[in-house]
Parts: C-alpha cells; sequence; structure tokens
C-alpha cells in the first residue's frame, strides 16, 4: 500500500533590503552560499489519504494523476 504525506515547511530570510523571490533554488543559494541568513524548519508532517492527497494536489493546481498515477476505474 502506498504512503502520502503533506508537509509543512517555513522558510525565514533574513536579508539587507527586500526579498522577494519564492523559487527554492534562488532561497536556497541566498541562504547557503549569498549574503542573507536562513532558517528552515518543518512546522508539520501527516500521513494523508489518496483522496485528501488528490485533493491538495488539485489545489495546487496540479494534476492528481502527477502523484497518484492515472485512475484505472
Amino acid at each position: 500500500m502506498r504512503e502520502f504525506y503533506r508537509t509543512v515547511v517555513h522558510v525565514e530570510v533574513l536579508s539587507e533590503g527586500p526579498f522577494n523571490t519564492t523559487d527554492l533554488g534562488e532561497i536556497n543559494s541566498a541562504i547557503t552560499d549569498g549574503d542573507c541568513s536562513g532558517k528552515v524548519e518543518i512546522v508539520r508532517s501527516e500521513q494523508v489519504s489518496e483522496d485528501c492527497m488528490a485533493e491538495l494536489l488539485t489545489a495546487q493546481g496540479s494534476d492528481p494523476a502527477f502523484l497518484l498515477g492515472e485512475n484505472d476505474e
């Protein structure tokens, strides 16, 4: 049986001046190699049902088949 999880991650960036990107690669670079300080923490991690995962994927604008595969019903 497949297991699905929802994990919420909180990222805090301290910078001189505005920091206006949500690109995870750019954030990582800024806090590991750049001139920003950062803190990343897992706020919540929970197992979810396949139906819940389908709803969460749809809410993010993703096709549930992306993670769940095609439904053969």
